[in-house]
């Protein structure tokens, strides 16, 4: 009995120590989900430049597998629970932070079919005067619906891994792809 009373006075102990300390913890969701962004690209763009005075540049590419002519809703990025920004299909959009340790996530910003889109989480501490690249790999299939003149690519699943990559594979990725110009909708 006593053993009994003691593990309920413990666990009772920590769960009111824990209260305050899971408050206090940030929400690092990736943003209002009621943001959207257009997104256009532009082929021929230069590279960044490098970050501002003692900010960190992260660069969000956006990669996707051959979907025979289907189109994908774009894909929306955020830093520590902020979006700031979004790719459609093959394109990259690059901003500065501030030095630290980053929440990243990768979100459609649309359907991928018909289940629910699936947040992509990368965390990673940011030093200054440093560029990083991250790739956000969109893997789809569709399936033709419809006949002749009136079919249709549909949608059926979709995919997303987001994930760091080297330097040497950021750019190189970065090159192959149109720079994102997005705004946010009103």
């Amino acid at each position: 009995m006593k053993q009994s009373l003691g593990l309920l006075l413990f666990f009772a102990a920590l769960s009111y120590i824990a209260q305050p300390w899971a408050a206090a913890q940030p929400d690092f969701g990736c943003g209002d989900d009621k943001v959207k962004f257009d997104v256009v690209t532009r082929k021929g763009q230069p590279e960044p430049g490098a970050p501002a005075g003692g900010q960190s540049k992260i660069v969000f590419i956006e990669t996707v597998d051959e979907c025979g002519g289907c189109t994908t809703p774009p894909l929306r990025f955020g830093v520590d629970g902020q979006w700031l920004g979004a790719n459609r299909g093959n394109s990259y959009f690059a901003v500065d932070v501030v030095p630290g340790i980053h929440h990243l996530c990768a979100l459609s910003q649309g359907s991928l079919g018909p289940s629910k889109p699936e947040v992509r989480w990368v965390n990673f501490a940011a030093a200054a005067d440093r560029v990083y690249y991250f790739v956000a790999n969109l893997s789809v299939i569709s399936r033709l619906q419809g006949v002749g003149l009136d079919a249709t690519l549909e949608l059926q699943q979709g995919a997303v891994n987001f994930a760091q990559v080297s330097e040497e594979e950021g750019k190189r990725r970065m090159k192959a792809s149109p720079l994102s110009v997005w705004r946010r909708k009103k």
